[in-house]
């Protein structure tokens, strides 16, 4: 085998909830890799405060979650879809307890098995289990114990990958199928071959394409930009949520506040202490994210101020600290004491609804190539993701990719040998800052121009900037070593390009794409958008 290249049963990019589960769910005889950008536990998982929905209380049902989801996605979700996720909640949340994730308990919860359950917008039952305000957190690190202790997986820290390889690289190749992926090793700066029979997109979403996000710094579109350059299908990238609580404060712009906190009643404010969201929603606080968001953009516009501010401290100080430790913590730290004031707030870029088109088994478009999490369009958040069902869906698919891969481990072959990754005809970059310039001038333009609100002209203005860095991107690539910093670059470009495809493809308002020139919702366009790259050819059937 030619050095710098690894061979593995499964190759899963991401060590996320999704990554890492599915790598959990694989039987001991299959050889898995997880690459991981930074170090393994860091991603949006680690950071999700809120917690994951499943129907456990015996006053809720499977039908009220399912409508509730509906209802959220405002008529683009996949009716079949929805239940199939929805009716797995309860045996995915019993599968982590397995794994020994502690979720919150509380002795009146006697018909959820003792496990506190709050609500969040768009849920008309209390449905979400959670540790505390760290969900994420105890998920991840749980699933990171349990990952560190399994002889057949590889982990491979500091390490992202550049592009999908695919069997046009290898013209001996039998079939048209995905047979692993080009990876650089942060530490060394080379480039690395991977091989698998099976490859998995698990890198999260691609929130970091905007100023504003309350994703970390690795959620930078990876996954999807190299599923649409290996030629498959992507859906409804034009509905980006925007978290409508991100804390407000110049040391921590990216700080998320649940939406637990509104769940258990904490009122959103204007400066003067006026509550403004009966305005907007008869739901008020609990009104989806969409809305909710879109509601404080209105009023900072408005009134020409930088944010709006989020009150819990009508509650008593011990129920505060109990049942949001973290965010009390933290916002301590930065002077605030959300147990005798409000938080200032504003919203932010946090989740991807769209992605990379997938089947109930998680399957792409090319055969070998799955995608789970945000990474994947599965059709169930629709136009709005309602709180909560991500890492639901995260469990699920990934669930379901495991079953897929063991069923057809019998029957894909090893890939053949790959070529290396040729840097003969490269130098080292010289001009560092062409990077960070179109980085920010990226960020920029899109907060302004395909952020909560949009219009046609703001977004053709997008799309001739994106055409503009993508030449040069496309240039600098071409002619320079590859750095974590240009192939991120490279990807976010990738995927605003397919956000602002898909916004101007959608003439009305609906969900999370709302724009002044289509304001109201199309009853003839309840489809998904789907975008085709010149590449693509129809999957053969396994």
């Amino acid at each position: 085998m030619p050095e710098n290249c690894f061979r593995h049963d499964v190759l899963i990019l991401g060590s996320g909830a999704a990554g890492l589960s599915l790598a959990l769910r694989l039987r001991d005889d299959l050889s898995v890799a997880v690459v991981s950008k930074r170090e393994l536990i860091e991603g949006s998982t680690l950071y999700a405060q809120g917690g994951i929905s499943a129907v456990l209380d015996a006053k809720d049902s499977v039908e009220s979650h399912v409508q509730d989801t509906l209802k959220a996605g405002a008529g683009l979700c996949d009716r079949d879809v929805v239940r199939f996720v929805v009716e797995r909640g309860p045996d995915n949340i019993r599968w982590l307890l397995d794994q020994g994730v502690q979720f919150t308990r509380a002795e009146e919860y006697t018909s959820a098995g003792g496990y506190h359950l709050t609500r969040e917008g768009g849920h008309t039952h209390r449905r979400v289990v959670h540790a505390a305000d760290a969900t994420g957190r105890a998920v991840e690190t749980t699933l990171e114990a349990q990952v560190r202790a399994r002889p057949n997986v590889t982990l491979y820290e500091q390490h992202i990958a550049v592009d999908l390889i695919t069997s046009r690289h290898l013209p001996q190749a039998k079939d048209h199928r995905c047979l692993g992926a080009y990876i650089l090793d942060r530490g060394s700066g080379r480039v690395e071959t991977f091989l698998a029979r099976f490859v998995v997109l698990a890198t999260g979403g691609a929130n970091k394409v905007y100023l504003y996000t309350s994703n970390p710094d690795v959620s930078t579109g990876d996954g999807i930009a190299m599923a649409w350059r290996a030629g498959c299908r992507v859906a409804n990238m034009e509905f980006m949520q925007f978290h409508p609580t991100c804390l407000y404060h110049p040391q921590a712009r990216s700080y998320l506040i649940t939406e637990a906190l509104r769940g258990e009643g904490a009122r959103l404010l204007l400066a003067d202490g006026e509550r403004f969201m009966p305005r907007f929603d008869a739901r008020a606080e609990l009104a989806p994210r969409d809305i909710v968001a879109r509601a404080i953009d209105h009023e900072m516009k408005r009134l020409g101020t930088d944010c709006v501010y989020l009150d819990i401290s009508h509650r008593p100080a011990d129920f505060i600290t109990e049942h949001f430790p973290t965010i009390h913590s933290r916002c301590l730290e930065l002077g605030i004491d959300i147990t005798r004031e409000p938080i200032p707030v504003v919203p932010a870029a946090h989740y991807t609804c769209g992605g990379v088109m997938v089947d109930r088994q998680a399957r792409t478009d090319l055969a070998g190539l799955y995608a789970s999490g945000e990474t994947a369009y599965t059709g169930l958040h629709g136009a709005n993701r309602m709180a909560s069902n991500s890492l639901l869906e995260c469990l699920v698919y990934s669930e379901s990719a495991a079953q897929d891969i063991e069923r057809l481990a019998g029957e894909y072959d090893h890939p053949p040998e790959a070529p290396s990754w040729d840097e003969s005809r490269v130098t080292e970059p010289d001009e560092e800052v062409v990077v960070t310039h179109n980085w920010e001038e990226l960020r920029r333009f899109m907060w302004d121009y395909v952020g909560i609100v949009r219009t046609n002209k703001r977004l053709r203005r997008a799309k001739r900037r994106a055409d503009l860095l993508a030449q040069e991107v496309i240039e600098y690539y071409s002619n320079f070593r590859v750095s974590n910093d240009l192939i991120e670059l490279r990807n976010l470009l990738e995927v605003a390009d397919l956000i602002i495809q898909s916004a101007l493809r959608r003439r009305e308002s609906r969900g999370l794409h709302y724009t002044v020139d289509h304001p109201l919702k199309d009853a003839n366009q309840r489809l998904p958008t789907v975008l085709i790259p010149d590449s693509y050819q129809p999957r053969r059937q396994d």
